[in-house]
């Protein structure tokens, strides 16, 4: 991973959020990224190798893992980590294009007392609704991930036994799941971590409808609202 990208990334995202912007990020890089990088990943390395039936029967063990864990949660974390930024980064794709057509205009030489943006970045017209577009979605890739774990993984916990019957297993078999607390915990931490992140970006979109509709009101004319 080339980090200082990843750095430059992350100001651009900083730069252009609000306050609820900035705790989210904040939340989604020490809470979510990094415990997945340095913690959860090695949590679940072992889940297959460590999954064991009290049978021999050859092919057993994987069809009731595949079964158990149709779905890993690492992998499950790591598409829902990529969905959930993206928006962030089509923010400052935005505000990139506005820098690019204010710069064109300039060298144009038109009317160089007159710019098509005062300020670039200033969440205004196309921009706003790209960003509120951006919470809108990223809380609703949350929720439906959200939705996932819940349904593969009911209560979002892990059992210490499963018991499978499914071909070609003899016979009723147990199977025991490798360090279940430890990934209940995390399972556990990224559920509320994700919920926390859904209620902020909820809220800095109902922040950001406010504000406009402050602004329009004041301004007393749709000027104001543009």
């Amino acid at each position: 991973m080339n980090w200082g990208v990843f750095e430059g990334l992350l100001s651009g995202v900083n730069k252009y959020s609000t306050a609820f912007g900035r705790i989210w990020l904040s939340l989604v890089f020490i809470f979510r990224l990094l415990v997945y990088v340095v913690a959860a990943e090695r949590v679940w390395s072992d889940d297959h190798k460590d999954f064991d039936c009290n049978t021999r029967q050859p092919g057993c063990t994987n069809v009731c893992f595949d079964h158990f864990f149709p779905v890993s949660h690492i992998r499950l974390w790591a598409l829902q980590l990529i969905l959930v930024t993206c928006p962030s980064l089509l923010v400052i794709m935005h505000v990139a294009y506005r820098e690019a057509k204010e710069q064109r205009h300039r060298a144009a030489g038109k009317d160089d007392s007159r710019r098509i943006y005062a300020n670039p970045g200033k969440k205004r017209g196309g921009l706003w609704w790209t960003y509120l577009l951006s919470l809108i979605f990223k809380a609703g890739v949350d929720v439906v991930f959200l939705y996932i774990f819940y349904h593969l993984y009911r209560n979002y916990t892990l059992p210490r036994v499963v018991k499978c019957e499914l071909l070609p297993c003899p016979n009723m078999v147990d199977c025991f799941i490798s360090r279940p607390t430890e990934k209940n915990i995390f399972t556990l931490f990224m559920v509320v971590t994700t919920c926390i992140c859904i209620m902020l970006s909820l809220v800095e979109a109902a922040y950001l409808i406010g504000k406009r509709c402050r602004e329009c009101l004041l301004a007393g004319s749709g000027e104001g609202c543009r």
